[in-house]
């Protein structure tokens, strides 16, 4: 399994300091484990530490530190502890629990291989769907069907058969270019790419089932609860790690062009995974070379205005695409709405406008409370959230920088709260005075 942290082919691994490993203003939030372990502040100033730095670098015991409850399922307590003796490595901890939090997170996963490392049979991807059962039908799109399946060892999956009748050179082409990314690709924030089916006509794909809808649909409360601020946050930050992956840490760096809510998978614990690679492009590796030529592709909405404007794509047109989320995410609006008033059409300026007027309280989404705390962290969040919508890709934060303010953010907010009241289902529950705005 391909280690996340190792320098891309090509690249030279002190080229920028995009390209780091662990930056100096993370390295001096480094403190002492006994020290860490009793200052909460510090727990938090150690899972940033080891979130950011190189393998070399981390313990066992720093990823997540500052969170259990959000500790990765295969980060278990005994399998974190790592060795009792004195000499314990990071070399040998590995093999307990994985590589670090910019790489893959299925090193455990049983009868699993390698990413995508399955070419299935008609009769295998029949079985798992029960003949392509209506009942096992999970979404659906303008390309195809995304049905619910059960392999032979028991995992559950996602199976996207594209329609028959959009077999052009073009969709043909998408098909081949998600299979191609999803096979160079494995974080825990990403969708896992089990394999393919491309046979007679027939074009499928088979990811990880992810049980608990999408983000959209949770934001429009179609899950029951809406979610609180804090998880908010907590499902940015998962996204922000996602996407530094995908620029900086995967083999070769790419840009995913439809980053959306409705591409944010969630776990039964509220975790998010980045779905849907079909408009992926690999980014340039050339030191010279700034940005790809291609034609435009993503939905409206999210659509970096300088890359519609000049066709030229670069990771900043993602970071552009997550503004639009983290606005999506307080406010709970879509990114367009026309049937507001005009003003209000275009939800990120909506907010932005809002925010640079002092009255970023006013798109906080009706479901959640007008706190104080709350007051604090939508500010601190459009204060980032204005950067990435720079109009200008220069202009605007790497992802890796996105994640490092927004890790600093949740921080300061749980810090305002108790640790039970940020988990208890009261937190949860619909502000019963909310209307729709």
């Amino acid at each position: 399994m391909r280690s996340g942290a190792s320098p891309r082919h090509g690249r030279n691994p002190s080229s920028g300091s995009r390209r780091s490993y662990a930056s100096s203003e993370l390295s001096a939030a480094s403190s002492s484990s006994s020290a860490a372990s009793r200052n909460p502040v510090r727990i938090a100033a150690a899972a940033l530490r080891s979130c950011f730095s190189s393998p070399e670098s981390m313990s066992p015991d720093d990823s997540f530190a500052d969170d259990p409850a959000r500790t990765p399922a295969h980060l278990t307590p005994s399998t974190r502890s790592g060795s009792s003796s004195g000499g314990s490595t990071f070399g040998s901890a590995k093999q307990k629990w994985g590589k670090g939090l910019y790489s893959g997170g299925y090193a455990n996963s049983p009868k699993r291989g390698e990413p995508g490392g399955t070419k299935f049979t008609m009769a295998e991807i029949q079985k798992a769907t029960k003949n392509f059962n209506p009942t096992l039908k999970i979404g659906q799109g303008g390309s195809g069907m995304v049905y619910k399946g059960q392999l032979d060892d028991g995992t559950l999956v996602a199976v996207k058969r594209a329609k028959k009748n959009v077999y052009d050179s073009h969709m043909s082409l998408e098909f081949q270019n998600e299979i191609q990314t999803l096979q160079r690709i494995e974080h825990l924030n990403l969708v896992r790419f089990h394999g393919y089916l491309e046979h007679e006509g027939e074009k499928i794909i088979v990811v990880e089932y992810v049980p608990n809808g999408n983000l959209r649909e949770h934001l429009d409360c179609l899950h029951g609860k809406p979610l609180d601020l804090a998880t908010r946050l907590d499902i940015a930050i998962d996204v922000a790690h996602a996407v530094t992956y995908l620029h900086m840490y995967s083999d070769h760096p790419v840009i995913h062009r439809d980053i959306k809510s409705s591409n944010i998978l969630l776990t039964d614990n509220l975790r998010a995974k980045v779905a849907d690679f079909g408009f992926a492009k690999l980014a340039p590796t050339e030191a010279d070379v700034t940005h790809v030529s291609t034609q435009v592709k993503g939905t409206a909405g999210y659509l970096d205005p300088e890359y519609l404007r000049t066709y030229q794509l670069t990771e900043k047109s993602d970071v552009y695409s997550f503004g639009v989320l983290l606005v999506e995410l307080v406010s709970g609006r879509r990114p367009i709405e026309p049937k507001r008033e005009l003003n209000e059409r275009i939800t990120a300026k909506w907010a932005m406008r809002k925010f640079t007027e002092g009255k970023a309280i006013e798109t906080l989404d009706p479901n959640l409370s007008p706190s104080p705390e709350n007051y604090l962290a939508v500010e601190k969040i459009y204060e980032l959230t204005l950067r990435c919508l720079a109009p200008t890709r220069n202009s605007r934060p790497s992802m890796r920088r996105s994640a490092e303010i927004l890790w600093s953010i949740r921080r300061d907010y749980r810090e305002m709260f108790p640790l039970d009241s940020l988990s208890s289902p009261k937190s949860h529950q619909r502000n019963p005075s909310a209307k729709s705005h």
